[in-house]
């Protein structure tokens, strides 16, 4: 189900819509949508994000485990290396 949603633009913005619109033939309200689906995307993800990295933190204060940093270098080498070696294999 569709609703509609009201939203008060300056005219200065409005005009921009409506000029960035014609440039790319697209509508207005087009660019509203696809500029709040790409704004949610992009928060929404910013927050799943952060709740991950609070979650790791607290599992950090808990056990005091990490993975320091030379270890972490050489197993992100060792998956490149693999990835190479895949990328590289006869088809």
């Amino acid at each position: 189900m569709k609703t509609t949603t009201g939203i008060k633009l300056d005219e200065a913005t409005r005009a921009r819509l409506q000029a960035l619109g014609g440039l790319k033939e697209r509508s207005p309200h087009w660019l509203m949508k696809r500029a709040i689906a790409e704004y949610l995307d992009r928060e929404e993800r910013y927050e799943r994000e952060k709740k991950e990295d609070m979650q790791r933190w607290r599992q950090y204060q808990e056990s005091g485990a990490y993975i320091d940093d030379a270890d972490m270098r050489e197993h992100l080498s060792a998956l490149a290396a693999t990835a190479r070696d895949k990328a590289d294999a006869p088809k």
